[in-house]
């Protein structure tokens, strides 16, 4: 598993104590789930996963680990995303908002998208970031899907889509919308060159994600307790006035109920990925076969 990540080492400025000797402010990471202290290389050796269980979030940059080291090659990183409603709120506008987390994250848009390998198997892949705008689903969010689904269709390899998001992001108006339907149009010609879409479902995944192309694919797979659905759990329970059970929209209850295919750990997902892409390509390899053989009969 130590393809897994790719480390890099992170910057950090030192904190002073009084005798002058200087110790590092990112040490230690704090469970969100059990509230334990852990250290940082332990954390990082262990995929991001504390003892108790708990699925620790992670960026695009980290989740580009789960492929073939060095295979990962982008495409389309120079898409960036405009305003094309001057959006502005009281507190700010869009086009402040972009910038901000543009700087903030190093990416364009809340998608990075390109072809690499898992144990040698190529695919494309498409991976959300949370940390950008929530993950929101704009247009160019929508564009990139829909390119990586297209150039799948194209080069005859399956389709990993990695997600995570808060839902469409409202300051692009009906643009942002439209995405849904763009994306699922776009996934009818990959399921006509007979590749499969593996969607896999990270903590949090919400809105107009969940409500299009993720539901829709082949394989849906989810991490241990990631939060899913398309509203939020409180707005539910004010809408019906009702109590909802408490494992109400996490994977587990989702598996239960036959919503999604699977639930597997971080540290089981490059072996679990790598048996479904091998066993789709035998399936599409044996697939050509009784067409060739079928037209030979015919001819």
């Amino acid at each position: 598993m130590k393809e897994f990540f790719r480390r890099t080492p992170k910057n950090f400025t030192p904190a002073k104590r009084d005798n002058g000797q200087q110790i590092p402010d990112n040490m230690w990471a704090k469970c969100p789930s059990c509230g334990e202290l852990i250290y940082n290389k332990q954390l990082n050796d262990n995929l991001k996963v504390c003892k108790c269980g708990h699925h620790m979030r992670l960026t695009a940059q980290e989740w580009v680990g789960l492929l073939d080291v060095g295979s990962f090659e982008e495409e389309d990183a120079d898409l960036a995303p405009c305003d094309p409603l001057n959006f502005v709120s009281p507190k700010d506008n869009y086009a402040q908002k972009l910038r901000e987390n543009q700087e903030r994250t190093g990416m364009n848009d809340a998608v990075i998208s390109g072809r690499g390998m898992v144990e040698r198997n190529l695919l494309q892949v498409a991976i959300c970031e949370f940390g950008f705008i929530g993950g929101s689903m704009g247009s160019v969010f929508g564009e990139k899907i829909a390119r990586a689904t297209e150039r799948a269709a194209a080069e005859g390899t399956p389709l990993l889509t990695i997600n995570t998001s808060g839902g469409a992001r409202m300051h692009e108006g009906v643009l942002s919308l439209m995405q849904m339907a763009k994306i699922s149009v776009a996934l009818t010609r990959l399921a006509a060159a007979g590749q499969p879409h593996i969607a896999l479902l990270v903590d949090p995944c919400y809105g107009g994600v969940i409500a299009s192309y993720a539901s829709v694919a082949d394989i849906i797979i989810a991490e241990p307790g990631a939060n899913i659905g398309f509203a939020g759990r409180r707005v539910i329970e004010q809408t019906i006035r009702q109590k909802l059970p408490a494992s109400f929209q996490t994977a587990e209850f989702f598996v239960e109920h036959g919503m999604i295919d699977l639930v597997v750990p971080r540290s089981e997902l490059r072996s679990t990925l790598a048996r479904l892409l091998r066993f789709y390509a035998t399936s599409a390899n044996v697939l050509r076969r009784d067409r060739s053989f079928s037209r030979s009969i015919d001819a």
